[in-house]
């Protein structure tokens, strides 16, 4: 019996000394994460930061700053160390008498008080900022298209956010609004949650009973499923190739905002608009471009892949081939490999959407990052 016990040992031995130095070879997820996040706060704080006000790209007011110290925050950051406390104070200095967190002369105020909001509740583990952040969200419910800006339910504009001279409301200022009232404790069966659910069904390229819009009707199969960036007006995407049939593209960055928006507003997973967008992310998994979009707007894209996959609340997804993917290692490992040496992040192939600033850019790789642990 002694033979095959040993041929036993020595094959077991074979088959997992491998397995053993590939495991020590591959570092936690979470001791990953920190590394990459803290040389990225790292770069942050050094470069990005001016030391005089605490401000990130000041030239984008308070926007770029809300964003980046809450994706610091969430990475540990304390809310009275002094390079976080600077740029809270500076965030405050864009508060104004009705309650919104904006530049004046701004035509991106909602949008601007979105990401405050943000920053501010993840600062908020003390209660201290309470009363902002809900006048701040009662500035945000006002910007609503809806009866009170004598929109009516038919229209489709109604339950949306927008930002410009004329405040055309779209998906990915919605979703942020969403993820502000979130955030403030607005409950998901509110009435502006509800309307704002109208806003993003209508988004989706699926015609249902939930968005009757011309365009729905007119997908083809790669873009069935997936979101587009507004309805408004006959609907608007961002893709510039036309589809068969004279439908609407789809694409990654504003279907992951879709998905996470139903999510967040109480969609059932079971839902027929939850179950078309996860099929069409299915079809089109993909960490190397934004579907659709090729390299612009790709970081954005990671920040809400990782986002809306977080609130699946699935640690492995697996495509229309049957692969299966596990999202964080993937999203991680993406990430780590485009790293600069000084820690930053900058989009090589494309700056629209601002993403040639390190700053911002870098402030997306972070909050991607804060959902990239193994148990998160």
């Amino acid at each position: 019996m002694k033979a095959p016990l040993a041929k036993l040992s020595i094959a077991l031995f074979t088959v997992l000394l491998p397995l053993q130095a590939a495991f020590a070879q591959t570092p936690d997820a979470t001791s990953k994460v920190k590394t990459v996040a803290q040389k990225a706060i790292a770069f942050l704080k050094s470069t990005g930061q001016n030391p005089e006000n605490g401000s990130y790209s000041e030239f984008a007011g308070p926007a770029v700053t809300a964003l980046v110290t809450t994706a610091m925050l969430k990475h540990g950051e304390k809310v009275d160390d002094a390079d976080i406390a600077k740029s809270l104070e500076y965030l405050k200095t864009f508060i104004q008498p009705d309650g919104g967190i904006y530049k004046p002369d701004s035509i991106y105020k909602n949008y601007e008080t979105c990401l405050a909001i943000l920053c501010f509740a993840e600062a908020n583990a003390d209660g201290r900022f309470d009363e902002l952040i809900q006048k701040a969200a009662g500035y945000t419910q006002g910007t609503q298209w809806a009866e009170g800006r004598q929109v009516k339910e038919s229209d489709d504009r109604f339950g949306g956010f927008g930002y410009g001279k004329h405040a055309r409301p779209d998906l990915s200022n919605t979703s942020y609004a969403i993820d502000a009232l979130v955030a403030a404790g607005v409950d998901p069966n509110s009435v502006e949650m509800q309307r704002v659910l109208k806003f993003v069904s209508r988004s989706q390229n699926l015609e249902s009973e939930h968005n009757k819009l011309p365009f729905a009707g007119k997908a083809d199969k790669d873009s069935v499923g997936g979101f587009i960036y507004t309805p408004s007006g006959g609907g608007e995407t961002k893709v510039e190739t036309a589809s068969v049939g004279g439908g609407l593209r789809s694409y990654g960055s504003m279907t992951y905002a879709g998905l996470k928006s139903m999510l967040y507003a109480g969609v059932d997973q079971d839902d027929i608009r939850v179950q078309a967008a996860i099929d069409w992310i299915r079809m089109h998994y993909n960490l190397k471009n934004n579907p659709g979009m090729g390299p612009e707007g790709l970081y954005y894209y990671y920040h809400l892949f990782a986002k809306a996959l977080d609130a699946v609340g699935q640690d492995t997804f697996v495509d229309a081939e049957g692969v299966k993917h596990n999202w964080r290692k993937e999203l991680l490992a993406e990430l780590a490999n485009r790293q600069a040496a000084d820690g930053s992040f900058t989009n090589q192939a494309s700056d629209r959407w601002m993403e040639g600033d390190p700053n911002l850019v870098t402030g997306y790789v972070l909050l991607a990052l804060s959902y990239c642990q193994e148990d998160p």
